[in-house]
C-alpha cells in the first residue's frame, strides 16, 4: 500500500505551508538570527540522529563511500557542499522576504520552482521537456512578466528564491548514491560552516527571550528535520516527479494564507497572474497527473 508514502508528503508539504505563520510571530527579529538558531538547531539534532541513533547506517554509507572512484568521492563532496550554500541562501531570502516584504512572494517562489527546476534540468542536465511543458513554461514567463508590472520587487525576491532552491534540488539530481539524511544531515552541517563566521561576528540587535528560543525549536523540529524526514520517507514508496506534485501545497496553503490570515491586499491582475501560472502548473504534470490515473484505474479493474 502506499498510501503511509501519500500521508508522509503531503504532511511534509503542509507542514511548510503553515510556516509563515510560525515566522511571523519573530518578525521583532532579522533574518540572520533566525536562520542561524534554525541551522544551528537542526544540525545538532541531526547529529545526534545520524551519530547515536543512526550508527550502522552511517557506517556502512561511509564503507560506500570509500569504495567509490576518485571521480564520484569528488563529485558527491563538490555536490553536497554547494548544495549546503544554496540551502543556506535560500533559507536566508526565504525568511528575510517572509518578514520584510510579503508572504505572497514567498508563495511565488515556490509556485514557480518546480518549473525552474525543470528548465534549468534541461540546460545543465540536458533532460527533455516535452511540447505541453514547454508550453507550460511560457504561460509561466507570462504570468511572472505580467506579476512585474508595479510589483517588481516582489518578482525579484520569488524568482531568487525560487532560483537557489531550484538549483538545490537540481543538484540533488546527481546526488542519489548515498542515504538521504546522512546526505541532507551533511549539507545543513556544510550550511552551517558557510555561515559560522557571520554568526560569531554578527552583533545582534535584539535581545534573546524565553519565546525566541522556544520557536526556534519548533522550527527546528517541527518545520525542518520533521517535513524533511517525511519527504525522505515518501520518496521510498514514491516517484520523485510524483512528489515533486505536492510541492504545490506549500505555495498554496502559504498563498491563503497571505490572503485571509494576514490580510495581504492582491489586485485584480495580481489574482489572474497567480491563475496563469496556477493552469501552468496543471498543463506542466498534466503527463504525470494522467499516467497516475491511468495506473490507478488499471489497479482497481
Amino acid at each position: 500500500m502506499n498510501s503511509k508514502y501519500y500521508i508522509a508528503v503531503i504532511t511534509a508539504f503542509s507542514i511548510w505551508g503553515f510556516f509563515s505563520v510560525v515566522l511571523k510571530s519573530l518578525d521583532d527579529f532579522t533574518a540572520f538570527e533566525i536562520l542561524s538558531y534554525r541551522t544551528l538547531g537542526s544540525v545538532v539534532i541531526m547529529l545526534f540522529v545520524t551519530l547515536v541513533l543512526r550508527p550502522k547506517a552511517l557506517k556502512s554509507n561511509l564503507n560506500l563511500f570509500k569504495t567509490l572512484g576518485k571521480l564520484d568521492k569528488r563529485r558527491i563532496i563538490v555536490v553536497n557542499i554547494l548544495s549546503g550554500l544554496f540551502l543556506a541562501l535560500n533559507w536566508y531570502i526565504f525568511i528575510y522576504v517572509m518578514n520584510n516584504v510579503s508572504v505572497s512572494a514567498t508563495s511565488l517562489a515556490y509556485l514557480i520552482c518546480p518549473i525552474l527546476t525543470m528548465v534549468l534540468a534541461y540546460l545543465i542536465l540536458k533532460e527533455k521537456l516535452l511540447k505541453l511543458q514547454w508550453v507550460a513554461v511560457v504561460l509561466s514567463l507570462i504570468g511572472c512578466l505580467l506579476l512585474s508590472i508595479g510589483n517588481m520587487t516582489d518578482l525579484f525576491y520569488s524568482m531568487i528564491i525560487a532560483l537557489t532552491y531550484a538549483l538545490y534540488l537540481v543538484l540533488q539530481r546527481k546526488n542519489q548514491e548515498l542515504d538521504r539524511f546522512i546526505v541532507l544531515t551533511c549539507q545543513v552541517f556544510f550550511a552551517v560552516i558557510f555561515l559560522l563566521p557571520f554568526i560569531v561576528t554578527y552583533d545582534a540587535p535584539n535581545e534573546k527571550t524565553a519565546f525566541f528560543y522556544g520557536m526556534l525549536a519548533l522550527i527546528a523540529v517541527v518545520f525542518t528535520i520533521i517535513p524533511m524526514f517525511l519527504n525522505i520517507y515518501a520518496l521510498r514508496g514514491l516517484n520523485s516527479s510524483v512528489v515533486g506534485v505536492f510541492i504545490y501545497l506549500n505555495p498554496l496553503i502559504n498563498f491563503m494564507l497571505a490572503i485571509f490570515y494576514f490580510n495581504e491586499e492582491i489586485s485584480f491582475l495580481e489574482a489572474i497572474c497567480y491563475i496563469l501560472i496556477v493552469i501552468s502548473i496543471v498543463i506542466f504534470n498534466f503527463a504525470t497527473i494522467k499516467n497516475r490515473i491511468n495506473r490507478w484505474r488499471a489497479a482497481h479493474i
